[in-house]
């Protein structure tokens, strides 16, 4: 049985798992997808991140094995994005979240950490007299620079980032399959971001939506994962209906390389400044209390007889 007070290992899982058109039902503490090609066994204990995509129909007793062995479903549209909802992550600690919260919350802090999650991007620059204006432009030109550098080095042409959220074929092959990158991995943050006890949705460059964070900390992997994925993908010259399941494949081999879940916990600890002086990872059993004079008080228990003692 899983400690759901610990948090898990990240960088022990396989990334994740794109399934469409197929029943997904439980197999033994596993699950089983069925397609017309056949059966097939999927390693839930050993994943991270389940994508469902269009046409999959599951089980209560399917969802039930998968939440049991600490892997996140999200429900997608096809190839991937975009992202409609997601399980419950593996842990049930707080403590990440709150100190993310305290951290978002306080203006200096805030900044400081914003800061470093620049500094992660240019780790040869000192950043601490510089603007976040100042930083936002770097990264604009680091951006940039990273296009320009895929697009020589595959042939494949450059315009510009342009697509419509509303409809992504309109947009040319390389801007379709940046998109199908990116969607693939906030996926696969979001999946770490939850794990890890973190919300999704107290950014710190990104702010005023649900996923800010996953924009953080997807930002910080983008131009040595789906720039260069993507336009490798197009560079094959793939039909439009093949291209999506090209990126997926070469986002998987770039996110594999880059070690992607090793590195998230470890990114996302540095710039919150958590440090190993806060005690374990595993949380009580029970809950505390908030108490405006001792912090927090123990969980579990009737105060009702303690009320003549204050």
């Amino acid at each position: 049985m899983k400690n759901l007070q610990e948090l898990p290992k990240l960088s022990d899982s396989i990334t994740y798992l794109y399934i469409e058109h197929a029943i997904i039902e439980q197999n033994d503490t596993a699950i089983v997808a069925i397609q017309k090609e056949g059966r097939t066994p999927i390693p839930i204990a050993a994943m991270t991140c389940l994508l469902l995509g269009p046409g999959t129909s599951i089980t209560h007793a399917a969802i039930r094995a998968i939440c049991d062995n600490g892997c996140m479903a999200i429900w997608c549209g096809e190839g991937g994005g975009p992202f409609y909802a997601c399980g419950i992550g593996e842990t049930r600690s707080a403590r990440n979240l709150l100190r993310q919260a305290k951290v978002c919350m306080d203006p200096d802090r805030h900044l400081e950490a914003a800061k470093r999650m620049y500094q992660i991007r240019f780790p040869r620059v000192k950043t601490d007299g510089l603007t976040i204006q100042q930083l936002r432009g770097m990264e604009g030109i680091r951006v940039r620079k990273a296009y320009e550098q895929a697009s020589r080095s595959t042939g494949v042409h450059w315009k510009k980032r342009a697509y419509k959220s509303e409809n992504r074929d309109a947009s040319d092959p390389v801007n379709q399959a940046l998109s199908e990158g990116n969607a693939l991995l906030y996926g696969l943050c979001h999946a770490g971001i939850v794990s890890l006890g973190y919300s999704p949705g107290l950014g710190f460059i990104h702010t005023g939506k649900q996923l800010s964070f996953v924009y953080d900390v997807a930002d910080l992997y983008k131009a040595e994962t789906t720039i260069p994925a993507a336009f490798e993908a197009v560079k094959t010259g793939k039909l439009a209906n093949e291209l999506a399941r090209e990126v997926r494949l070469k986002c998987r081999t770039y996110f594999a390389n880059a070690k992607i879940l090793s590195r998230i916990a470890g990114d996302i600890a540095w710039i919150l400044q958590k440090t190993g002086e806060e005690g374990p990872e595993n949380g009580p059993g029970i809950g505390n209390l908030w108490d405006d004079q001792t912090g927090s008080t123990g969980g579990g228990q009737n105060y009702g007889g303690r009320m003549c003692e204050t």
